[in-house]
């Protein structure tokens, strides 16, 4: 990501968060103050279109444990969420004009379509929601393909003095953006790609990041029983720190941890799944990119592991490269950072599914990306309508990010902007947990959960 090497990151699911690493070509200088968002056709032909994190036909979750997470509430309605008026935004008013940054057009960016979410948001926001505070909300959008173009990118968001910049993914083009904005405007992340957003001034991560959202799986561990768990990682400086990341998370929660990495370039696995005693631990966390999840698949069967309640990923192996490789996803326990689409047990999915049903088709739906993008979106629309048309600038709209306690739309049930000292930007540590069944159906197993003890 920064630079090529941390592009496998991306939590997507993340986040959902979370989200799934995804596969147009739209440069920074051809999108100056554009409000078009990509082609919907791209979601044909997406990875994460065709994932399940993002099309849960789901399930029930009658026997699902509990969480031990505050349970929050969810929001289910994005008039009184947002604060706004019923209706369309008054067109003769000036628009507020924010920024938005998303990586898009090159070979592997994280979330192409989350700039669909984000445009479906603010289109549903002028449509029904009364725009900001009456006025028409628009997008300065802005989109980067290489590590210069965050430079140049954040030179036209401040040039035209947007209040705030809000981002999709971004790995490429993200060090540079964030170093150039240096604070001056805040910048409002749904899922972090890359570890400079924690750290960076003014900012603020709704859904969370790798690093902090990744430490439930101790949680959820001890939920099982398991006592013993191996990681299992390819050695690539953009995977590592997630992997270490897990191995906190369930050292926390007493959990014994083997940790097995292996050449990114290693394509028969099995030898290091044997070396990490994967067949005897009580939990096994393949936490790869997607060509390396089908490899670690293989292997898994090829022993014999395939219990799915003990093997537990993260959702960047929730990709298409995944489907074309296997046929389908591994029947695996999935962590994810956001809602779930369709499901059943979230009180939330209602209010989005019936957004979509106007405003998208069912394949950008389902992407997990376009539902942290588009509960992101909904957020900067409240904490616009909360200060006020009069009222909006770079600083009140700071005040508001950090004071936002939560429930994030599509998101967690609370927030604590602020909280981790090494990661001041990050907002939310809480991820759940879903087995998948096959055939996109989802059966949640746990609820919000949080690390055992807290991520720092």
């Amino acid at each position: 990501m920064k630079l090529r090497k941390y592009r496998r990151v991306g939590y997507a699911g993340s986040v959902a968060l979370a989200a799934a690493a995804a596969l147009a070509v739209a440069a920074c200088s051809s999108s100056s103050s554009s409000t078009t968002a990509p082609s919907t056709s791209a979601a044909a032909s997406s990875p994460a279109a065709s994932s399940p994190a993002a099309s849960t036909a789901a399930s029930s979750a009658a026997a699902a444990p509990s969480s031990t997470a505050a349970a929050g509430t969810s929001v289910t309605n994005y008039l009184s969420y947002v604060g706004g008026k019923a209706g369309p935004a008054n067109s003769s008013l000036a628009p507020v004009t924010i920024g938005y940054v998303n990586e898009q057009g090159d070979a592997n960016p994280p979330g192409p379509l989350a700039t669909v979410g984000a445009q479906m948001a603010v289109t549903y926001i002028n449509d029904q929601l009364g725009g900001v505070d009456g006025h028409p909300l628009k997008l300065d959008t802005c989109f980067t393909t290489t590590e210069q173009q965050g430079t140049s990118c954040a030179d036209q968001l401040l040039a035209a003095k947007v209040p705030m910049i809000a981002t999709g993914g971004i790995a490429v083009g993200a060090q540079s953006l964030l170093a150039t904005v240096n604070g001056q405007v805040p910048v409002i992340d749904g899922v972090a790609v890359t570890p400079y957003d924690a750290v960076s001034k003014n900012t603020f991560i709704l859904f969370g990041d790798a690093t902090h959202v990744l430490g439930p799986m101790g949680t959820y561990a001890n939920m099982i029983g398991a006592k013993t768990a191996t990681v299992v990682y390819p050695e690539n400086p953009g995977i590592i720190p997630g992997a270490q990341a897990i191995q906190k998370g369930l050292q926390a929660a007493g959990v014994t941890v083997t940790m097995e990495g292996y050449p990114e370039t290693a394509t028969s696995l099995t030898q290091y799944l044997v070396a990490g005693h994967a067949q005897t631990a009580g939990m096994v966390v393949p936490y790869a990119d997607a060509a390396s999840c089908v490899n670690l698949a293989k292997a898994l069967v090829a022993l014999n592991i395939t219990n799915p309640k003990k093997i537990v990923s993260a959702p960047l192996c929730l990709s298409g490269t995944v489907i074309q490789g296997l046929g389908d996803f591994p029947k695996w326990t999935y962590s994810i950072a956001s809602s779930n689409y369709g499901d059943p047990t979230d009180a939330g999915m209602p209010a989005y599914e019936a957004v979509t049903k106007k405003y998208t088709t069912t394949g950008n739906a389902v992407d997990p990306w376009v539902i942290v993008n588009f509960g992101e979106l909904l957020t900067v629309d409240k904490f616009l309508n909360e200060i006020g048309y009069a009222k909006i600038s770079p600083t009140s709209i700071e005040a508001a990010a950090a004071a936002f306690k939560g429930p994030q739309a599509l998101g967690a049930p609370a927030l604590d902007c602020g909280q981790f000292a090494s990661a001041p930007a990050v907002c939310n540590d809480r991820a759940q947990f879903f087995e998948y069944m096959g055939k996109n159906v989802f059966v949640k197993a746990a609820g919000w959960l949080q690390p055992v003890t807290p991520s720092s």
